[in-house]
């Protein structure tokens, strides 16, 4: 399966919302560089990699919001399936402090050859389960590193991010959370717009109710965390849409 760009679990099930992890894991290709980006082994485990602790947790908050989820099967560091095709930083060169060989060099044949193996692949299968549903909701999920190389520690256990384009599930999501009693951070560690993402491209653009969810990943390092924060956080993005009346 060297080739395969995504996977998904639960097409069939019923709920309105639909789960998206963008950076799922941080599988290499072989095609890629031989399935070497040029950087040690260590760095494939950080942040910069994949989302920490993100797959686990979008898995079972899906199970538990019988909602369908599909998952990137490539490292972030191949090409950013959270970016517009666009996006400079589509293929990073330099991320926290780390060099990126294998995209320092690459040329615009290897950027469109990776965007076609799996870039454009990963966006199709979301735009067919978003389209599978008439009144799609989507509800992506991230984590962030609890502290940048050479940066103060981040303070957030759970960060809210929303475009100013729709602000109909973000602003009520941030009260929640902190009336649940995390340090929530709004818009935070990140801006919650940027052109060409996944939430634009297939919510904003679509109309659709949106919101994304950074965890902190120390937090859902485990089996145990990400089972811990499914939990708290399904009641909360359900309950949060129906008092939205959407």
């Amino acid at each position: 399966m060297t080739d395969r760009a995504f996977w998904t679990e639960g097409e069939d099930r019923p709920s309105r919302w639909l789960i998206t992890c963008d950076h799922a894991t941080n599988r290499v290709p072989d095609w890629v560089n031989g399935s070497d980006l040029g950087i040690d082994t260590a760095d494939m485990t950080r942040h910069i990699a994949y989302d920490v602790g993100a797959a686990g947790l979008a898995s079972r908050l899906a199970a538990l919001m019988d909602a369908p989820a599909i998952f990137s099967d490539f490292s972030r560091l191949v090409i950013d399936p959270n970016r517009g095709e666009d996006d400079p930083t589509l293929l990073m060169r330099l991320y926290d402090g780390t060099v990126i060989p294998a995209n320092k060099n690459a040329d615009p044949a290897e950027r469109e050859r990776r965007l076609d193996r799996l870039h454009r692949p990963y966006h199709a299968a979301l735009a067919r389960l978003a389209d599978s549903h008439p009144d799609r909701c989507i509800c992506a999920i991230h984590s962030f590193t609890p502290q940048l190389r050479g940066r103060p520690m981040r303070p957030w256990q759970v960060g809210i991010l929303y475009s100013y384009q729709d602000v109909r599930l973000g602003p009520p999501m941030v009260q929640a959370c902190r009336e649940a009693g995390w340090i929530t951070g709004e818009n935070q560690p990140y801006d919650g717009h940027l052109e060409g993402d996944s939430i634009d491209r297939h919510a904003l653009r679509r109309g659709r109710p949106n919101v994304l969810i950074e965890l902190r990943n120390d937090l859902i390092a485990d089996e145990a965390g990400q089972m811990e924060w499914a939990a708290k956080l399904a009641p909360v993005i359900a309950s949060t849409l129906a008092g939205a009346g959407l």
